[in-house]
């Protein structure tokens, strides 16, 4: 408010600019500009985006252990909750499968590392270990040291674990076992509000996040990788419209207007390239949309871990790529060999920080022709990659979660639709 020769003034802010992502959309904007025009300014606002991301993070694991606690102990009934797992683990493996054969196939009709000549000597190092994964390595690492090493160390893997394994001890306690329960109830409430009140700093995030890739990265970064970068783009876009579209048909909804609900999540990701700084935001959305909260319970929060469709089609492309790019023919069978490869461990690639580069290093090592350094090569464009990747998993999940919960007559059809049908563009 000014006052002007005795004159009131009122500025009012528009309703539109006060939505949450009309502000990401503005930080977004504001950090390309910076990041391009001012490098240098743009690399140093990377702790905006760290920070963010990390208040997020901290809040993740309690809420994952509190949502998928009294999910389970909601269904009341052990053989519900194994019949519930199960469904859920077959119908990860078969869409992240299917996921996984599609980026194959594009990579090699596209063949976006054709023409691309690197040179060894010129490879830099790649900045994550070359563990190797298998799937010895990746059951053990889900079991804890503690029962608080993955709080601690933000593993969700090993979150999922003791929370399964809490939940069944609940369950067993019956009627004494409701106190414990409605008190991690009241605290995931608590969890909860935290997570809105830091997703007031989704904007500051946002900027920091773009102001840095492009200020590290640059265009010509994204020019020389175009190839793979469109090619990547599209096959997860093709992905969601027509094969997570045509289970939605199946189920009686369509994929495009779930888009439109959960537009504000996606646009988060997007700014972010994180799926997990939408994850408390996910679960509200899957019950107010009609699903039951111990399907949403249980089924994000293994999402999460083992239900990565973004992530295998990035896998496999980025893996036909480099062997393209070296000029190195592959036959059916390394092709397959690869395939059985990332069917078994790209399950780890959420659990492991910096996964996706491990993983890909320990496909690379089974072959003797490329050395793992030649990751380097990808370098530039993984954090433009991964925010597809992170988009198209989170997609994947909230279908996931609705598929699962109409096999389970857990979802109020009148309720979904209603929400499902409403003009979400404008709210």
């Amino acid at each position: 408010m000014i006052l002007l020769n005795d004159m009131e003034l009122t500025f009012k802010i528009p309703n539109f600019f006060k939505k949450l992502y009309i502000q990401v959309i503005i930080g977004m904007i504001l950090g390309i500009l910076i990041g391009h025009f001012y490098p240098k300014i743009g690399v140093s606002l990377e702790p905006l985006s760290k920070g963010f991301i990390s208040l997020i993070k901290m809040l993740i694991t309690p809420i994952i252990f509190g949502t998928l606690v009294t999910g389970i102990v909601g269904l009341k009934d052990l053989k519900k909750v194994g019949k519930l797992g199960i469904k859920s683990l077959i119908y990860f493996e078969i869409m992240s499968t299917i996921a996984l054969i599609i980026g194959m196939v594009v990579g090699e009709l596209v063949r976006p590392g054709n023409g691309i000549h690197f040179n060894l000597n010129e490879l830099s190092s790649v900045p994550t270990s070359s563990t190797k994964v298998n799937s010895v390595d990746f059951l053990l690492h889900i079991i804890p040291n503690t029962v608080f090493s993955g709080f601690v160390n933000g593993d969700i893997l090993q979150v999922l674990l003791v929370s399964i394994l809490f939940s069944v001890g609940l369950l067993k306690l019956k009627e004494s076992g409701e106190i414990v329960l409605n008190l991690i109830d009241e605290i995931t409430k608590v969890f909860y509000e935290m997570v809105r009140i830091v997703t007031y700093f989704a904007p500051i995030g946002a900027f920091g996040a773009m102001g840095f890739t492009i200020g590290s990265y640059g265009i010509e970064t994204i020019s020389n990788l175009f190839t793979l970068i469109v090619s990547v783009y599209s096959t997860c876009i093709v992905f969601v419209l027509i094969g997570l579209g045509m289970v939605a048909e199946m189920c009686g909804f369509n994929i495009v207007k779930l888009i439109r609900y959960i537009k504000d999540e996606l646009l988060l990701v997007l700014a972010t390239s994180s799926s997990e700084v939408v994850f408390p935001k996910i679960m509200k959305k899957m019950e107010r949309i009609g699903c039951e909260k111990s399907v949403v319970g249980f089924v994000v929060p293994t999402g999460y871990g083992f239900n990565l469709d973004g992530t295998s089609i990035y896998l496999t492309m980025a893996t036909l790529f480099i062997f393209q790019a070296f000029n190195i023919d592959m036959s059916l069978q390394d092709k397959l060999l690869i395939l059985f490869i990332l069917m078994i461990t790209s399950k780890g690639a959420a659990a492991v920080t910096g996964g996706g580069f491990i993983i890909l290093s320990a496909t690379l090592s089974t072959f003797n022709q490329i050395p793992v350094e030649a990751l380097a090569l990808l370098l530039g464009v993984d954090r433009i990659l991964s925010e597809v990747r992170a988009i198209t998993n989170l997609v994947g999940n909230s279908v996931a979660t609705i598929v699962i919960a109409k096999w389970e007559n857990l979802l109020d059809n009148k309720k979904f639709h209603e929400e499902l049908n409403k003009k979400h563009w404008l709210k």
